[in-house]
C-alpha cells in the first residue's frame, strides 16, 4: 500500500512559535514511516511558509528554543486553492513551481493565534483539505477563554468565576494606573475572592498570566492587566480556585463519533515543596525540567477520576470538538469538578500531558499519531 503524504506544520506567528517546533519535531519522529510520507513545513514568525528548510528533526528543548527561519535552500510554500490536496508547491529559484504531489491531509501542529484559532482550519476548510484536530468553530471558541467559558457555562458545566475587560480604551501610556479604580471596581462588584489571575483572553502556555494576591491594591490589580494586555485587548480576571489542577485528554479521530478520554493527569510543581509560591507559567511548563512532573493517572479516587472524564468529553462536545482537545479542570476538596480552559491542539513536546495521559491509558505515542491522522483520510 502506497504512504499517504502527509504536510506536518510547525512555527508560526504566536507566541508559542517555539513550542510548535518542538511539537512537531516530536511528532515526526514518533510517526509511522511505514504508513506515512512527512513533508515538514515550516511557518516563519513572519508568516513565512518554507519547505526544505532546517530539518526539525534535529531539534529538543536540550537545545533551547528553536525557530524557523529561512534557510539557504529553503523554498517559499506556494498554495493554488482551486487544486485542493494537489495545490501545494515548493517555488524554485528560477520562480518555477514544484508540485509536493497529493497531500493525503495536514497535520497542524502550531499552537496560539493562526494555527489553532480556526484561521489556519478555515483555509484548509476552503481547500477542501483534510486536517487534524478540531474545526474552525471549536479552534475559535477554545482560542478564546471568554467564549470558551460561554459555552461551557451554556451547557452547564461549571468554570471559574471572573470577568473580561476590554483593554482597548484604558490608558497605555500611564500603565493603566489612571484605570485601577475602575478595574478595582468591577472586580468588587463580581464579589470575586483572592487571589485573583488576570490572564489574556487570547493566547496560550501562560502568556502575560500574573497572579495577583495582594486584596484590594488597584495598582498592582491594573499592573496585571496591563501585562496581559500586551498579549491579547481582551483580558480576564478570574477567581482564584483552592483545587487542584487535572488535565484530561480527549481523542476523537473521526468527527461526529462518541469521543475517548484518557486517564486525567496532574502537572506536580516540584518547587512548591522548597516554599516557593509557583503556578505552572511557562518555564515550568517547558523549560524546568526540575520544576514540575507528570503524574498520570492523578492521585484521585476513581470516583472523581471518571468525573473528570465525563466532564472533558461533555466539554468536548459542548464546544464541537474534534480530533483532539486536552480539557484543563479543576477539582475541588469536596470532588467538584469544573472546567478551566481547553486546548484543542496541546503540545506535543517530550515532558506535554497529551501525550502521556495517552500512553498511562494504554495508547503509545505512535499509535496516537496514527490514529489521529487515519480519522481524518478519505
Amino acid at each position: 500500500m502506497a504512504k499517504k503524504r502527509i504536510v506536518v506544520m510547525y512555527g508560526g506567528k504566536a507566541d508559542e512559535h517555539s513550542i510548535s517546533c518542538i511539537s512537531a519535531a516530536s511528532a515526526l519522529r514518533a510517526l509511522d514511516t511505514d504508513k506515512f510520507e512527512a513533508i515538514p513545513v515550516g511557518i516563519t514568525k513572519d508568516g513565512k511558509w518554507i519547505v526544505d528548510g532546517e530539518n526539525p528533526l534535529g531539534w529538543s528543548l536540550d537545545e533551547g528554543l528553536p525557530t524557523v527561519e529561512k534557510t539557504p535552500g529553503a523554498k517559499d510554500v506556494v498554495l493554488e486553492m482551486a487544486l485542493g490536496q494537489d495545490g501545494f508547491f515548493a517555488r524554485e529559484d528560477d520562480g518555477t513551481l514544484t508540485p509536493f504531489g497529493h497531500v493525503d491531509a495536514v497535520f497542524p501542529v502550531l499552537h496560539g493565534p493562526f494555527g489553532e484559532d480556526g484561521t489556519i482550519q478555515g483555509l484548509f476548510e476552503m481547500m477542501g483539505v483534510p486536517y487534524v484536530g478540531c474545526g474552525v468553530l471549536s479552534s475559535a471558541a477554545c482560542m478564546d477563554k471568554h467564549y470558551t467559558k460561554v459555552l461551557l457555562s451554556a451547557a452547564g458545566i461549571p468554570v471559574a468565576p471572573g470577568i473580561t475587560l476590554d483593554a482597548r480604551f484604558f490608558d497605555a501610556a500611564s500603565g493603566f494606573k489612571t484605570n485601577a479604580d475602575a478595574i478595582m471596581a468591577q472586580v468588587r462588584e463580581a464579589e470575586l475572592e483572592y487571589p485573583l489571575f488576570v490572564k489574556p483572553s487570547r493566547a496560550g502556555s501562560s502568556f502575560g498570566v500574573t497572579k495577583v494576591e495582594r486584596e484590594g491594591d488597584a495598582e498592582e490589580l491594573a499592573a496585571a492587566v496591563f501585562e496581559a494586555s500586551h498579549h491579547d485587548w481582551r483580558v480576564l480576571v478570574e477567581q482564584g480556585i483552592d483545587a487542584r489542577e487535572i488535565e484530561c485528554a480527549v481523542l476523537c479521530p473521526k468527527a461526529g463519533e462518541a469521543p475517548q478520554a484518557s486517564w486525567p493527569g496532574e502537572i506536580v510543581l516540584d518547587k512548591r515543596a522548597e516554599g516557593d509560591d509557583q503556578f505552572y507559567d511557562f518555564d515550568s511548563k517547558y523549560m524546568d525540567s526540575a520544576a514540575s512532573h507528570v503524574e498520570v493517572p492523578a492521585h484521585l479516587s476513581e470516583e472523581i477520576l471518571n468525573r473528570v472524564r465525563e466532564t472533558a468529553k461533555k466539554a468536548f462536545v459542548a464546544v464541537d470538538g474534534s480530533g483532539l482537545s486536552r480539557v484543563d479542570t479543576f477539582v475541588t476538596k469536596d470532588g467538584k469538578v469544573m472546567v478551566n480552559e481547553i486546548n484543542t491542539m496541546p503540545g506535543f513536546t517530550s515532558i506535554s500531558m497529551y501525550p502521556k495521559a495517552w500512553e498511562a491509558t494504554g495508547v503509545r505515542y505512535t499509535d496516537l499519531i496514527t490514529k489521529l491522522i487515519e480519522g481524518v483520510l478519505r
